[in-house]
């Protein structure tokens, strides 16, 4: 090791390494968390979290990284851009016709590639500071990630809930390490969202109930992705053509216009999924969903989820003979899910 390395301090170094395995950013917060705890036991007691159980179960734990992974002194979080070159969001959600994916999807499932480089600074970690107790999380675990990040000062909690950055806006992935090593944690920055609250007027189920506040049972990401029952027939409308999460709150946000496109070819558009037609995806096989999603994301929500929202979106998409043949091909899908859904939208079309 050179005589300039070792004047860095850890702190330093570790971020050093990080930006080396292509991380825009990487910041350190401690663990106390009673603040967002206080707010996270509100959430859940008026049942926002809707049906992920899990964020129940887990509770208070997920305020407290040192009661999720005995021994954690420091967190370590990390940011990744995700932007590519995609077709014009805007324009695919006024084409009824084609289907609208949350921008964040349309590449490489994003757990792999962060896991991967979390693992590789960690173990970069301890090839250079000797062994030491870790846990690498990826959105897979109850971990209140936004709240360490602003914590950690990588950026402030918009109103819509998603960490903010005044150099990136929100087009970002984040990922922890919980680290045994008691680290200088770096300093809170402060919120500059101001008077603005485009997110929440533009949110098309009014999901985002206040600042900062928001209902995840009317929540179009959630809808799509996350509940595996019928979707509520007065949401179904508001949805439009998206099948796949939902970006309005992040497309009107002024800050986004800061967001770089990552150079990362994980997150190139697969599938051509930035500009598809609902009728195409809908003809889709269960193998050939399988196939073409393979190291995806959206492989998670399941062939039968899939259909039940593209169906959705064809029974708000335009009355044309094709979107009629689309749906009457589903009538008699094996999934009384699906199939209710098909009836839904033949319905939307007058049949």
């Amino acid at each position: 090791m050179n005589v300039a390395a070792q004047e860095l301090t850890v702190e330093a170094r570790v971020k050093r390494w990080g930006r080396e395995l292509g991380f825009d950013a990487i910041a350190i917060a401690g663990t106390d968390l009673a603040e967002e705890e206080a707010r996270l036991l509100d959430w859940l007691a008026r049942g926002w979290h809707g049906g992920m159980d899990y964020m129940a179960r887990h509770g208070a734990r997920r305020a407290r990284p040192a009661e999720l992974v005995p021994g954690t002194l420091s967190v370590i979080t990390a940011r990744l851009r995700y932007s590519a070159p995609a077709r014009d969001s805007w324009e695919v959600l006024e084409d009824g016709e084609r289907a609208f994916v949350s921008r964040y999807a349309l590449g490489r499932d994003y757990h792999k590639v962060l896991r991967a480089k979390l693992q590789a600074l960690a173990e970069r970690m301890t090839a250079e500071l000797g062994p030491f107790a870790y846990r690498v999380f990826t959105d897979s675990a109850p971990v209140m990630e936004v709240a360490l990040a602003a914590r950690a000062g990588l950026g402030w909690q918009g109103k819509h809930t998603l960490l903010l950055a005044r150099d990136a806006g929100s087009l970002f992935f984040l990922g922890e390490l919980f680290v045994a090593l008691d680290l200088q944690r770096d300093e809170r920055v402060g919120a500059h969202c101001g008077t603005c609250e485009r997110c929440i007027h533009i949110c098309p189920t009014q999901a985002i109930v206040a600042p900062y506040r928001l209902d995840a049972r009317r929540c179009i990401s959630y809808l799509t992705i996350e509940h595996p029952g019928p979707i509520p027939e007065e949401l179904r409308p508001l949805m439009g053509n998206r099948i796949y999460g939902c970006d309005d709150c992040q497309l009107v946000c002024p800050w986004n216009k800061y967001a770089q496109a990552s150079g990362d070819p994980d997150f190139a558009v697969r599938n051509g999924l930035d500009d598809a037609r609902l009728v195409d995806l809908f003809a889709w096989s269960d193998e050939k969903f399988d196939r073409r999603f393979e190291g995806s994301a959206i492989r998670r929500i399941g062939h039968e989820r899939w259909l039940r929202n593209i169906a959705v979106a064809l029974g708000n998409a335009p009355t044309t003979p094709e979107v009629v043949a689309a749906l009457r091909a589903r009538g008699f899908d094996a999934s009384p899910l699906v199939r209710e859904h098909v009836a839904w939208a033949l319905s939307r079309h007058g049949l």
